[in-house]
């Protein structure tokens, strides 16, 4: 058990061009070695791409993708006695959001296509469509969760 207070919550500042908290922490969420500027042109590059495609806002389609692809459930391991059981258990809202940003991030780098910028915005646009490979580990966490309901008695 933590004897210390927790630490504080960073406040994430909005992105310049849509003032949206969730867009800046997706951006954080793409960025390597502290190349801002490059993970924000990918991002923009994929809002355009959607765009295109689509024919809908591009933060329309990504709040509905990052939305689709929240866990309400998730199982965490629970040793008891000499045991060691997965228990599922609800996903607080803040972790909620950063698995959901982390799965379509993770998932769009193994698409197929040219440039990161299509592979976000495929990715993106799929799990809008409730399809894609972050839908999918969405789908399996959930299944997982579903199977050990019985040891969720030894949640505490």
């Amino acid at each position: 058990m933590a004897r210390r207070k927790r630490p504080a919550v960073r406040v994430i500042q909005p992105d310049s061009m849509y003032k949206s908290v969730l867009v800046s922490e997706f951006i954080n969420g793409i960025m390597r070695c502290g190349q801002k500027s490059l993970a924000e042109r990918m991002f923009y590059g994929a809002m355009d791409i959607i765009e295109e495609q689509t024919g809908k806002p591009g933060l329309e389609i990504f709040n509905k993708a990052v939305e689709e692809v929240k866990p309400v459930l998730e199982i965490k391991s629970r040793r008891v006695g000499g045991a060691t059981y997965q228990v599922p258990v609800e996903v607080r809202e803040q972790r909620r959001v950063s698995l959901a940003i982390r799965w379509l991030i993770q998932y769009a780098k193994q698409r197929k296509e040219n440039s990161m910028r299509e592979k976000l915005a495929s990715e993106l646009i799929a799990a809008a469509d409730r399809e894609g490979a972050a839908i999918k580990k969405k789908e399996d966490t959930h299944k997982m969760a579903e199977a050990n309901k019985a040891f969720a008695h030894f949640k505490w």
